[in-house]
């Protein structure tokens, strides 16, 4: 009895301080840090309209908890990561606080494999040496989580975020294990107020018929908060995610999801059932992406079992 409250405890410690967190990358003076915060609430069901508002698609569900970027991958991050030794990706020279955009899907794959590589982890994708062509992963080596995926290896830190992470992230409303989901990734199922930067509650970047703005905000100033606390999975620029448009991940060059809208796109972009497919070779000045993460289990060990000592120091000659 002693030992599970003290276990639930540490638990719920490790949870409290696992909500946000920023992981380092980079060498020397390149060095960067990505934001993330955690999505929790695994075993959730997919969005199939419970949450009282107008749309819907049949995604969301995730067995597992992942972290996820707080925001879009900036192109300063692109330019220390290629000054720290990522080869083969370019993007977009707009701003270094600008999302990164004019990149294909291969090179958005290359710059997480380098993410993994980099801290001694395993790549997440099979690419090739130039960073176009994507292989399969054996059965035995995909990632098995929530069901097969042969695109992710199944060692791998760092990744691209499946439909099924994205729009978790993006719409769901963080409250337990539901299939309760928002209209619009600002936590709410009104659609936001467009303003060409700022993190105000309810705002995206976004042309609402009257504001037409000429360029995406910094990734920093995208609007307001989802649920789970991301920033831009509403407006700013497209984000192109993991998964094959067509499920599952069982054909190396399937053109690939992107959901989000972008700063020149209307409303009907960002509602939870905007959906659009591009080739994974494709690139363009309105699409970028963000990044997903699971701890390494011996970090989530470390950290769990740092949360038992803090609490048996504290815990020691009282009852449990």
């Amino acid at each position: 009895m002693k030992i599970t409250r003290l276990c639930a405890l540490a638990l719920t410690s490790f949870l409290a301080i696992s909500r946000g967190y920023a992981d380092q990358f980079g060498t020397a003076g390149n060095t960067f840090t990505i934001d993330f915060v955690t999505v929790g609430n695994p075993g959730n069901g997919n969005d199939v309209g419970a949450g009282g508002g107008l749309y819907s698609s049949p995604y969301g569900g995730v067995s597992y908890v992942f972290q996820i970027g707080v925001t879009e991958v900036s192109e300063s991050m692109i330019s220390n990561a290629r000054a720290s030794g990522l080869l083969n990706v370019s993007a977009s020279v707009t701003g270094p606080d600008k999302p990164a955009t004019n990149v294909t899907w291969y090179e958005a794959a290359a710059f997480v494999n380098w993410m993994n590589t980099s801290t001694g982890h395993q790549a997440a994708y099979k690419l090739n040496s130039q960073a176009n062509l994507l292989t399969l992963w054996s059965s035995p080596e995909a990632w098995q989580a929530g069901g097969e995926n042969l695109y992710r290896h199944k060692d791998a830190v760092y990744f691209l975020p499946s439909e099924n992470e994205w729009y978790k992230a993006a719409y769901h409303k963080n409250d337990g294990v539901t299939a309760n989901y928002w209209d619009y990734a600002t936590a709410s199922n009104t659609i936001p107020t467009a303003v060409p930067s700022g993190t105000a509650a309810g705002t995206a970047v976004f042309y609402n018929g009257i504001n037409a703005y000429s360029s995406p905000a910094n990734v920093s100033a995208v609007g307001g908060a989802s649920s789970y606390g991301t920033r831009g999975q509403n407006g700013n620029v497209d984000e192109m995610m993991e998964s094959a448009f067509a499920a599952p991940n069982d054909l190396p060059g399937e053109n690939r999801t992107y959901r989000g809208g972008y700063w020149f796109h209307t409303e009907d972009a960002m509602r939870s059932d905007g959906r659009f497919s591009r080739v994974s070779s494709g690139e363009s000045t309105d699409v970028g992406f963000r990044v997903a993460s699971v701890p390494e289990p011996s970090a989530v060990i470390l950290m769990f079992g740092s949360a038992v000592a803090l609490l048996a120091r504290r815990r020691r000659g009282s009852s449990f």
